[in-house]
């Protein structure tokens, strides 16, 4: 029976992350700013084009740190 509970948890886990990724494509349009940010690195050339999404990946990445830091708060 445990199997099953833990197996039932890992579901709606993963239902709810699926979800969460789901509503963030819809919303992904509101945020049109990231990726043109002053500090990403775009380099075009000829034929070749080197993009590197500096400022965007850190305001990323601290919007999601904030996010996990008060969902895991007790």
């Amino acid at each position: 029976m445990s199997n099953l509970h833990s197996l039932g948890k890992l579901l709606v886990i993963l239902g709810l992350t699926i979800a969460a990724l789901g509503g963030l494509l819809i919303l992904s349009r509101y945020a049109s700013f990231l990726g043109k940010l002053p500090g990403d690195i775009l380099v075009q050339r000829r034929d070749f084009t080197f993009y590197f999404p500096v400022a965007s990946s850190i305001i990323v990445s601290i919007v999601f740190s904030c996010l996990l830091y008060f969902l895991t708060r007790k």
